[in-house]
């Protein structure tokens, strides 16, 4: 579909006119079909979602708690590389978002679950939660694209790294930041 194209490409606010230029419609021609740009963003990004539901379950099935969260980490970071439209629609406060709404607040549970288990697996740091997972996707999400794919995949690496760190780091980071400078 064109629009899902143009939307993966070029985010969520390129003109319904410019679709219909690219698709070789009349814009009255796509409003007929799509009266609202939330109704087209639903229609191009639907199929999508449904892929993103589907990865969710498969990760919720894998008996290995670490393979499970870690790949649900990285194919959130492919999902940004290659779907621009999806995270606005998903994450952002663009208005299509709430056709979504439910599907946020399912994949929100299950991350929860996931991180559950990983923790009680004892394959993330013990003070890991939810919120830290999602401080992750946020660090993902916002990665600029206009940078190579190498750097985000590097900032995947580290962010996972520091999933499972040692107990204790997050102190030494802590202290040190409240210790005086040391003088020459």
């Amino acid at each position: 579909m064109v629009a899902r194209a143009s939307f993966a490409s070029e985010g969520l606010d390129l003109p319904m006119r410019e679709i219909a230029r690219r698709v070789g419609l009349g814009i009255a021609t796509v409003h007929r079909h799509f009266p609202s740009r939330a109704d087209l963003v639903t229609a191009a990004l639907t199929e999508h979602v449904a892929a993103c539901r589907a990865d969710m379950r498969a990760a919720l099935d894998d008996p290995e708690p670490w393979r499970a969260l870690s790949g649900v980490v990285r194919r959130f970071a492919e999902h940004r590389l290659r779907d621009r439209g999806l995270n606005e629609a998903l994450f952002g406060s663009h208005p299509a978002a709430a056709a979504f709404a439910a599907d946020r607040r399912e994949q929100s549970r299950a991350l929860r679950r996931l991180v559950d288990r990983a923790r009680a697996a004892g394959v993330v740091r013990d003070d890991i939660g939810v919120d830290d997972v999602r401080i992750c996707l946020a660090a993902i999400a916002s990665y600029r694209l206009t940078r190579p794919a190498a750097g985000l995949h590097r900032l995947v690496d580290l962010l996972l790294t520091g999933l499972t760190g040692l107990p204790g780091d997050h102190q030494l980071l802590a202290d040190s930041a409240q210790s005086p400078p040391v003088q020459p």
